[in-house]
């Protein structure tokens, strides 16, 4: 199946194609959705060896000048001006309501910081950090960098094959290092992180080498190439939250569980407290953990075998409406019935029963522990 034509293409659209994948729109580009191994296969062997996602729709930029670090801290509730050359953090950009306008990846490279954010967002992020600190660095974006993300527990005895010293990363740490394919020596700036909850690394590259870096990659024993859907069935079972779905600008970073993203530093009594967009709102809700509207995200397992998709809405035993869920599936990995949702805070302890009506029937639902499977990454 083809994407509409007037679909913006990624570099490795054709690889995609004559690989067999199902293209689809997504975030204005043709994507590949799955391959023809199907997208059980494919989420199980990143589970088990080593899968390749083409992410190249996301956002990469860098931010350049002795006050970018600084400069950036205003827009994020993070810490950002002590974050070590080579580590990596997650961030969460910010509206003047504390509302989040994107989650990102952000790395101190040194010279510069480099950013990526999410696809369907990158063009109004682009603007919204250059009207807000473009006076103070330079905001240069790059539509030229194709970016790709190896993952699963091979990916690491795969790329060390190519680029020998990636095995020497851990979690949340990056560098650039040199690709070496059977066509040329490819330079590449990566880091050891991914959406998959599996050990990994996300893959910065010139679009120019795309294809010769992925072609090598694809020819290592233990890499298929996956598709969005099982991005998508992966990133749910590690328990991470996808932007447009459960979080928006109407989420607070803590309704949304994400409270583990602000360090001590920016927090009240922090040395650097305050100073982000919606900072008065976020810090009150650290203080008594209520989120906004006493609403909770939460994880949900289904008790019967009834996938239950988003915009299903949650209830209580007695009919109440409460919320409705914001991403579920049939988890491949525990081959369960799983979702996140948004409810009561009353509702949210771990162990309470609340039902899912799906086709006008109640399916009970249990709310658990995130993440669904457990995380893999490397801490060395």
């Amino acid at each position: 199946m083809s994407a509409p034509a007037d679909l913006l293409k990624v570099p490795l659209n054709d690889l995609h194609v004559s690989l067999g994948a199902r293209m689809v729109p997504f975030a204005g580009y043709s994507m590949p959705v799955q391959y023809p191994a199907g997208l059980m296969a494919e989420h199980k062997h990143t589970r088990t060896a080593a899968g390749l996602f083409d992410v190249s729709h996301m956002g990469q930029l860098r931010l350049v000048g002795e006050d970018a670090a600084a400069a950036l801290e205003t827009l994020l509730p993070v810490d950002v001006i002590d974050l070590p050359v080579g580590k990596q953090r997650y961030g969460l950009l910010l509206n003047d309501d504390g509302g989040i306008i994107d989650d990102l990846m952000f790395v101190n490279r040194g010279t510069d910081i480099f950013v990526i954010v999410n696809g369907a967002c990158k063009v109004a992020d682009i603007a919204h950090i250059q009207a807000k600190i473009g006076t103070r660095c330079q905001v240069i974006p790059m539509p030229e960098r194709a970016l790709l993300a190896l993952q699963g527990p091979l990916a690491v005895t795969a790329l060390a094959r190519l680029a020998p010293g990636v095995e020497k990363l851990v979690f949340m740490t990056g560098g650039t290092f040199t690709v070496t394919t059977d066509e040329r020596a490819i330079e590449v700036f990566l880091t050891r992180s991914g959406y998959t909850g599996e050990d990994g690394f996300e893959i910065s590259v010139h679009q120019s080498d795309a294809l010769a870096l992925a072609t090598a990659l694809l020819a290592q024993a233990e890499v298929k190439p996956i598709g969005l859907g099982a991005r998508n069935s992966l990133r749910l079972e590690a328990g991470l939250p996808l932007y447009g779905n459960d979080i928006d600008t109407l989420t607070n970073p803590v309704q949304a569980g994400l409270q583990w993203a602000i360090q001590k530093v920016r927090r009240s009594g922090g040395a650097r407290a305050g100073g982000f967009p919606g900072a008065s709102k976020i810090l009150a809700s650290l203080a008594d953990q209520s989120g906004v509207g006493g609403l909770k995200r939460v994880g949900l397992l289904a008790l019967e075998r009834v996938p239950v998709r988003e915009h299903t809405e949650l209830q209580s035993s007695n009919g109440v409406r409460l919320g409705e869920v914001t991403s579920g599936l049939l988890g491949p990995t525990i081959d369960q019935p799983i979702a996140m949702g948004y409810v009561p805070s009353e509702f949210a302890a771990l162990g309470t029963r609340i039902n899912a009506m799906v086709r006008g029937k109640a399916v009970p639902m249990q709310v658990v522990a995130m993440p669904f499977v457990p995380t893999n990454y490397f801490r060395g």
